[in-house]
């Protein structure tokens, strides 16, 4: 099993453009292992089946690597490590954060980590709301809340200059217009995810 989904990591990587070192597909590999293991348990994604997991979850958060900028990223509500572990995995160079509320999801993610010597990546257990933390220039959510909540509760981590990148599914225009005077929209992506078949989109927002 774990030869053809590496086939597919592999495969999909290529297909998104991207070029990771064998150990980097490994490490990738080995999340997605992780993830279904711990997933029986903890319930971490309602995805059940491990290549639907590659797709859906693994390629589905690599797809945003071009349109990331900066050193530090912090992904909320970050739930099984989507899509902070792939893109940690991918880019040893930022430092990303990972926060969720649920412990039991942290619980994963630090093994994730260790398990993976994942050197680049805190996680961090708390409620948005009353997180004690830095301010990064980039903030992700994916299938976290609506945009205008999401810009309520994330707003003040992020970078003056910063970009809040939301991974949404089909094109939230009635979203858009809470955008509020904090935020402007810089740009919205198609993203083209391998194996999937529904619509994604990343909506790039710019701080200031």
């Amino acid at each position: 099993m774990a030869t053809t989904l590496l086939e597919q990591i592999q495969q999909g990587c290529d297909e998104l453009g991207l070029t990771l070192s064998e150990q980097q597909q490994q490490h990738l590999l080995g999340y997605v292992l992780l993830l279904d293991k711990w997933n029986k348990v903890y319930n971490l994604t309602s995805v059940r089946n491990i290549d639907e997991m590659v797709s859906r979850h693994l390629l589905d958060s690599l797809s945003i690597l071009p349109y990331l900028s900066g050193v530090s990223l912090l992904d909320v509500g970050s739930g099984g490590g989507l899509p902070g572990i792939p893109i940690s995995i991918a880019r040893p160079d930022l430092a990303v954060t990972l926060l969720d509320s649920n412990s039991k999801k942290t619980r994963f993610l630090q093994q994730v980590k260790a398990e993976l010597g994942l050197d680049n990546v805190t996680v961090v257990h708390a409620r948005i709301e009353q997180a004690d933390l830095p301010q990064y220039e980039m903030v992700t959510a994916r299938a976290f809340s609506t945009i205008g909540d999401i810009i309520d509760l994330t707003g003040g981590h992020c970078h003056d200059a910063g970009k809040l990148l939301l991974m949404k599914g089909v094109y939230p225009e009635s979203e858009l217009g809470a955008l509020g005077n904090d935020f402007s929209l810089g740009s919205i992506h198609v993203l083209d995810v391998p194996g999937s078949d529904g619509q994604r989109h990343l909506v790039e927002l710019v701080k200031g």
